[in-house]
C-alpha cells in the first residue's frame, strides 16, 4: 500500500524495535526508520520524510527530549513511549501523548490513529 503513513521508531532496545516494526506492518503503516541514539533520532528527526513518530523516553541512559523538541518544531506528530514514572516530561512536552511499556498492537493502533487524525 503505497499510501501507508511512514513511522519513525526511536528506541534503543532491538527486541521492542522489532515488535513495533511487526506492529506496524501488520497496522498497514511503513517503517520510515529505526534509532536507537538522541544523536541519529535527532538526525533523522531533522531530515524528516515521515508521518510521525514514537520516541522512547530514555535511549541508552539520555533523555530523548531532543528530539521531541526539533519534531515538535516540524510539526511531526508523535508519541513519548514510557517504560514508568521516572520519564517526567519536560513542560514544553507535557501535554503530549504517551504509550506505557510492555506496548500492545492495540495500544500502539489507537496512539498512532489518535495522533494522526489530529495531523
Amino acid at each position: 500500500m503505497s499510501d501507508a503513513k511512514s513511522i519513525l521508531i526511536v528506541e534503543d532496545e532491538a527486541m521492542i524495535g522489532m515488535m513495533l516494526e511487526d506492529y506496524l506492518d501488520a497496522l498497514g503503516y511503513r517503517l520510515h526508520g529505526l534509532a536507537a541514539t538522541v544523536d541519529e533520532a535527532c538526525d533523522q528527526a531533522r531530515a524528516g520524510g515521515f508521518d510521525a513518530a514514537l520516541v522512547d523516553c530514555n535511549l541508552q541512559g539520555e533523555k530523548s527530549w531532543p528530539v521531541a523538541d526539533i519534531l515538535a518544531q516540524a510539526g511531526v506528530p508523535f508519541i513519548f513511549a514510557t517504560g514508568g514514572m521516572a520519564d517526567d516530561l519536560p513542560s514544553a512536552h507535557a501535554g503530549r501523548p504517551t504509550l506505557a511499556k510492555p506496548f500492545t498492537i492495540g495500544a500502539v493502533e489507537r496512539a498512532l490513529e489518535k495522533i494522526l487524525a489530529q495531523g
